[in-house]
């Protein structure tokens, strides 16, 4: 009987070690992050569904955690400081179920009795109709605010440019847009707000909702299965024979 010939497994062997050592990191990776997300969610859940409290007093301000503080719902008396608000570029919101399209959030300053400024996103405004905001829309003297406490979002890779001179931001970061246009001195955070609704109708303030998408489930399985496939496909390569066995003629 002719000898039976088996494949080299070294360089093989290596390189699927490698690849499954990649898939079963993905598959650990995104098991992780569903556990973040599931965290994530009943954070915003039981903080969006909370009754607002009051504002935190000015002197706490810099003392706030924003891991414990962010998207907590508030209530507090303020007056709008009469500038032109500023737009900020948005896609549509995964927390506002009325903003589905693109538009921007209009940020404008607020006054506290103490004379405090808290930067406000006073909400939406699609695609558009931002040509329609004028000095009627904009609440006159001291209205009660109720909003979530936010703060400023990070740049990313591919975040663009701000445009300052023509009013146009890409990022809800009210620190720069307050320094920008010379406001003076702002609270670390700013407020997403709910209500009062503005006498224009526009911009739109809203309600905001833990409706964020969980989908690392199907992630997790994608990539432990293709992991699993790929074990079984190198053992049944690796067992088989290099060409078809010969047997001896008699």
């Amino acid at each position: 009987m002719a000898g039976r010939w088996r494949r080299p497994l070294l360089i093989p062997g290596i390189a699927t070690l490698v690849a499954l050592a990649v898939l079963i990191g993905l598959g650990t990776w995104q098991l992780e992050r569903k556990a973040w997300k599931e965290n994530l969610i009943a954070t915003l859940t039981e903080r969006l569904n909370a009754p607002p409290t009051a504002l935190p007093p000015r002197d706490t301000w810099d003392q706030l955690d924003p891991a414990e503080m962010e998207f907590r719902r508030v209530t507090f008396p303020a007056t709008f400081v009469p500038v032109p608000g500023a737009h900020v570029y948005t896609p549509g919101s995964p927390l506002r179920n009325d903003v589905s399209g693109p538009g921007y959030w209009v940020f404008a300053p607020a006054r506290l009795a103490d004379g405090s400024l808290v930067m406000v996103n006073r909400g939406f405004v699609p695609y558009g109709q931002e040509n329609a905001l004028g000095g009627g829309s904009l609440a006159r003297g001291t209205i009660n605010i109720v909003g979530v406490m936010r703060w400023p979002e990070q740049r990313g890779l591919f975040t663009p440019t701000d445009k300052p001179a023509t009013n146009l931001w890409f990022l809800r970061d009210h620190l720069a847009i307050a320094a920008a246009k010379g406001i003076g001195p702002v609270a670390p955070f700013y407020i997403d707000q709910e209500a009062p609704q503005p006498p224009g109708g526009l911009p739109r303030p809203g309600r905001s909702w833990p409706n964020l998408p969980n989908n690392h489930l199907q992630y997790v399985l994608t990539w432990y299965g293709l992991a699993l496939v790929l074990a079984v496909v190198f053992l049944v390569w690796a067992r088989s024979p290099a060409v078809p066995v010969e047997h001896d003629r008699d």
